[in-house]
């Protein structure tokens, strides 16, 4: 059952009232609300504040809005959590997650103040980073976690920088650690995302960069410009004649097979099995999520 459509979720830097403002307009699938990296220490109080302030604002042009907190490294997550974990706050993103038990402080937590704000239980998601040597050695211990956890991105610029190698666009340098971490996302069943692009006006690079990602198995990725958005979406959405082809494929099987108990038959010679059949009806129920996702900006 495909539930999360998130093929972008665009950063804003918690304290810089001008970008905030735009968040309701930006047509990403998430607006994330960044406290972490965009925010230098002595911002990160009028940061959680501004942020706090606007989660149901953001939320008007039918995106989800997260808060990426400061990890569990730092001094600064639990007042993160203090300020911005209300009303209106669809999840939580915890970067550099080191292990299992990060996420597991992270659910004790925010159960505690789902509580105390007479939240429903269960209500805030959580996605994680997997951005150190170690967070990459853990992924699948650290996907399974939680059961608040919907995603886990790839985090390619912390990354090379703790294996200090250079990070490129293309990302050669980064296919191992790409691949375990959506591998170990898809095992878990939560969604795998991509790492950002920081090279936002090379699109021809962008793009190379979505699809080889999207045959390691991501279904979205973190932006951080707006001009990546529309890109993104037509790379993560089934084209129309994809989707026609999985209607096809489904409903052939289901009349020239399993109405008479065939597993397997052929369409314009090729074989449809079982697993093509799951295959196509996987586009097609991505394909109608994302329409319902995008009518909730009409």
């Amino acid at each position: 059952m495909l539930t999360n459509i998130m093929r972008t979720s665009l950063y804003f830097p918690g304290n810089h009232a001008r970008f905030i403002e735009r968040a309701p307009f930006s047509g990403a699938d998430i607006v994330t609300f960044d406290v972490e990296d965009a925010v230098p220490p002595q911002q990160k109080a009028i940061a959680r504040q501004m942020t706090a302030d606007n989660l149901k604002k953001a939320a008007e042009g039918g995106s989800e809005v997260y808060v990426r907190v400061n990890g569990w490294h730092t001094e600064w997550t639990n007042d993160d959590l203090e300020a911005v974990v209300r009303p209106g706050l669809n999840g939580i993103t915890l970067p550099k997650v080191r292990n299992a038990d990060d996420v597991k402080r992270l659910d004790w937590k925010i159960s505690e103040l789902e509580q105390r704000y007479e939240m429903p239980e269960g209500s805030v998601k959580v996605s994680v980073l997997l951005e150190t040597a170690s967070g990459i050695m853990n992924a699948y211990e650290i996907c399974t976690a939680s059961k608040r956890l919907v995603s886990a991105f790839f985090g390619a610029v912390d990354y090379c920088a703790d294996m200090r190698i250079k990070r490129t666009n293309l990302a050669a340098e980064q296919k191992v650690a790409r691949t375990i971490v959506a591998i170990a996302a898809r095992s878990a069943n939560l969604t795998a995302l991509d790492a950002p692009f920081a090279d936002y006006s090379n699109m021809a690079d962008f793009e190379q960069n979505t699809l080889d990602g999207i045959d390691m198995g991501y279904e979205g990725r973190m932006i951080i410009h707006p001009n990546q958005i529309a890109v993104a979406h037509r790379l993560y959405s089934p084209t129309d004649e994809a989707v026609a082809h999985a209607r096809r494929v489904k409903k052939f099987f289901e009349e020239e097979g399993l109405a008479k108990g065939l597993a397997s038959v052929a369409l314009d010679g090729s074989m449809v099995d079982t697993p093509v059949y799951v295959a196509a009806c996987e586009v097609i129920e991505r394909y109608e999520a994302i329409q319902a996702k995008e009518a909730l900006r009409k």
